[in-house]
């Protein structure tokens, strides 16, 4: 779940409660280029207020113009098409050849409690499904144990939601600073930890919460779920081997380790003299981030957000 996602229901809530008539715009099918996934959400009030995106700007004034024309039911929900043709594409800025298919729901006071169930879900770090009859528009939840990939049939959606992923870096050096940076633009929810008091006295990256403490207490009770993501950036195995213990040996998504193929192996020897088990010292990503000869720090925190970003698109295939 992105946190665009989350304001969009916070937002479609709010506006039910002002008595407004939001719709809820699900990209539901994409075909050749897309400028935002499947799944991407839109949420469009009658007053002509917007959260999300489904585009780069243009299919948003399209919806809001038509919406605010009423070319569409509000009896149950609607699939609209854009990028039908070449003409469409060029004056809508969609890529040439890109396809999009939108779910239109059009929101009444009926869909405030399981917006707010949803939104209570995400908050306790959990996963929820949101089925939509196409027929009715009747929507009800399912809860699930992971995410799942956003599915269409003649007769139903099913759109799963959930909470952000949490980054947890171990270390508040310059590299955090910027993986930090660019976390926060790909929405992620991020956290920096580092059990030396100077190091983080001296941070100068985003506004982000800095965790004091040993480090594999800050895992456990911070980054322990299947959402979360912990990086070891010190280089000093007294505090990255702490970390690594802890974090193999929960249900973290991701948990990767900074340095050298060579410290990769000197680590994995290490870790192997704990109480680790094989599996859970497979699950390591060393060296961090995808190999494309990355020496500076911003290199670096792409090569690892490439990584993330791979990892998470072949997830949802």
């Amino acid at each position: 779940m992105q946190a665009i996602d989350q304001q969009v229901l916070e937002s479609v809530i709010a506006w039910l409660g002002e008595g407004g008539r939001p719709w809820l715009c699900t990209i539901v099918r994409t075909l050749g280029s897309s400028p935002r996934p499947v799944g991407s959400v839109l949420a469009v009030n009658d007053d002509g207020r917007q959260t999300g995106s489904v585009s780069g700007g243009c299919v948003e004034e399209d919806l809001l113009a038509k919406i605010g024309a009423g070319a569409y039911s509000r009896d149950a929900p609607e699939l609209v098409e854009y990028g039908l043709s070449a003409e469409e594409n060029e004056r809508l800025g969609l890529p040439c050849g890109g396809r999009l298919t939108l779910l239109l729901q059009p929101l009444g006071a009926r869909d405030t409690e399981w917006l707010q169930e949803t939104l209570a879900v995400i908050r306790e770090r959990r996963c929820i499904e949101r089925h939509v009859d196409l027929g009715s528009g009747d929507t009800r939840l399912t809860p699930v144990e992971s995410f799942t990939p956003l599915a269409l049939d003649q007769a139903e959606l099913r759109q799963c939601f959930g909470p952000r992923m949490r980054m947890l870096l171990v270390g508040a050096g310059q590299l955090a600073q910027t993986l930090a940076e660019l976390g926060l633009a790909m929405d992620y929810e991020v956290l920096v930890t580092d059990p030396r008091k100077q190091v983080l006295a001296q941070w100068e990256g985003p506004l982000v919460p800095l965790l004091e403490g040993m480090p594999d207490d800050v895992i456990r009770d911070n980054a322990s779920d299947s959402h979360s993501i912990v990086i070891t950036l010190t280089h000093d195995p007294r505090i990255d081997d702490m970390a690594l213990m802890e974090a193999l040996g929960t249900d973290a998504w991701y948990v990767g380790a900074l340095g050298s193929r060579r410290t990769t192996e000197k680590r994995i020897e290490r870790l192997r003299q704990l109480d680790l088990t094989p599996a859970q010292i497979a699950r390591l990503h060393g060296p961090v981030g995808l190999d494309i000869g990355s020496k500076t720090p911003i290199e670096i925190a792409v090569a690892i957000m490439a990584e993330l970003t791979r990892l998470r698109r072949r997830a949802t295939e």
